[in-house]
């Protein structure tokens, strides 16, 4: 298995530079790490007093791979999930935070294993992860990924602003999408008339 700091490295690659979308609620973002969590972590880089535009723009390839090794990997315990699971989890969790989570919790649900759905992995979500991987050992990580691509195509079904990243202009595969099915075996992909279709009614 590749190692964590590996996996963060490639996040890094996969969130590309220093962007500042107005459609994106995250705001300026560089590596995939956005102000708010610079500020959150109070990463003043430039001195001056506040965590502002100008801070992201500084931030470094380094440091944005060790921050997301210790506030979303280590922190969160997907580091204690089931092996299998933490590269996807993992990439999820630095884009879509505490929904990551609650997206595995509700494919345990699905299992008709107990756990809340909260978002945090505790005990309960430690031990059904364990029971779902012993169940499933050859579909579970597909499932999460399969949920994973639901979970962007709803989003974008409820915020028009957001369906860019699903959908390129040309009506292909969007971001979002192609890094869902990153994490899915290739048997499972939608096909681009399955993509088309699904789109279809966004206009």
């Amino acid at each position: 298995m590749q190692s964590v700091r590996q996996i963060a490295e490639e996040i890094v690659a996969r969130e590309g530079g220093f962007v500042n979308d107005p459609a994106d609620p995250g705001g300026a973002t560089k590596y995939g790490v956005t102000i708010h969590t610079m500020r959150r972590l109070g990463l003043d880089l430039d001195r001056d007093g506040d965590v502002d535009v100008a801070d992201v723009r500084r931030l470094s390839r380094k440091k944005a791979v060790d921050i997301f090794v210790e506030h979303y990997y280590v922190r969160p315990r997907i580091k204690e999930l089931p092996e299998a699971l933490q590269a996807s989890v993992f990439d999820m969790y630095v884009n879509a935070g505490a929904n990551a989570v609650k997206i595995l919790q509700r494919l345990f649900k699905d299992m008709r294993i107990e756990v809340a759905v909260d978002g945090v992995i505790g005990p309960q979500t430690l031990s059904a992860a364990r029971q779902a991987i012993a169940a499933a050992p050859d579909h579970l990580v597909d499932a999460y990924g399969i949920a994973r691509r639901n979970y962007y195509y709803r989003l974008a079904d409820g915020r028009p602003a957001s369906r860019k990243y699903a959908r390129r202009r040309d009506g292909g595969k969007g971001g979002w999408i192609k890094r869902a099915e990153e994490f899915i075996s290739p048997r499972y992909h939608l096909t681009e008339a399955e993509h088309r279709a699904r789109v279809s009614a966004w206009g």
